[in-house]
């Protein structure tokens, strides 16, 4: 007969030797663009690998402490970061990610969007576009990089007249929310960020030549303290297990890697 004291013993070393005891915890750091269909991903990754990851949220590009280049910049620590591949440019610029480790998730175009239960009109050509626009009245953009694409090459072309109001906010949530408040009627932002929304729903893509596919990557931060897990984890989103995901929250599979 085994004493309790031993038996406590192997009970403790064999939980610490199983591999969810054994596996690092993961650090991700992520823009609203690719939110919905990691939220969606996420768990079946922790529950086959035994890896925890502790998840945090930033701006792909833009100003200020919301940003994903701010908070590495002021000592967050992340072992991935999941974001526009324009804002990664500028990550791998300040020498903050671990070369050839950038994979490509997802692609999302630009949408625009209403409140539910407003029809909303024709944005698929740049006539189009610009009567829904001065229609709304009102147009809110987030501040990273689709909303300066639209705000610098899209309004511009379309010569709006002044009494449109535009608004810039940081994130793509906090234009989804502008929006199912009230306090503008028509959204412009990726479609991963207007398809999972509730209260708003998408009316249409942006025309061709006036439409900007960002592609949300995900990369291994320089200094991550668990770079294996961290290569797991991007394989696990970039796999054909992610597609279903990416479908249903309105992105299609990278074209590029």
């Amino acid at each position: 007969m085994i004493p309790k004291l031993a038996t406590a013993v192997l009970l403790a070393g064999a939980v610490a030797a199983s591999p969810a005891a054994a596996a690092p915890g993961l650090k991700v750091i992520l823009s609203g663009g690719f939110s919905a269909a990691y939220k969606a991903l996420l768990p079946e990754f922790e529950r086959s690998t035994g890896i925890t990851v502790e998840s945090g949220s930033g701006a792909s590009e833009g100003e200020g402490p919301q940003t994903i280049r701010y908070q590495l910049a002021h000592g967050t620590k992340a072992d991935v970061v999941i974001l526009s591949g324009e804002g990664l440019a500028k990550l791998v610029e300040d020498k903050r990610i671990r070369p050839g480790s950038a994979k490509g998730l997802g692609d999302a175009a630009l949408g625009a969007a209403v409140r539910t239960g407003d029809p909303g009109q024709e944005v698929g050509t740049a006539d189009a576009l610009k009567q829904a626009v001065f229609h709304a009245g009102s147009v809110v953009l987030p501040g990273s990089t689709s909303g300066q694409f639209v705000r610098d090459k899209v309004f511009p072309r379309l010569k709006l007249p002044p009494e449109v109001r535009v608004e810039m906010v940081a994130r793509g949530t906090e234009a989804a929310e502008a929006l199912r408040s009230g306090k503008v009627n028509l959204a412009i932002e990726p479609t991963s960020e207007l398809v999972t929304e509730p209260g708003i729903h998408m009316i249409g893509l942006l025309p061709d030549d006036m439409q900007i596919v960002q592609t949300f990557t995900a990369a291994i931060v320089n200094d991550a303290e668990n770079p294996q897990a961290a290569a797991q984890l991007i394989a696990f989103l970039s796999s054909d297990r992610a597609l279903e995901a990416l479908k249903k929250t309105g992105m299609q599979k990278p074209k590029r890697p």
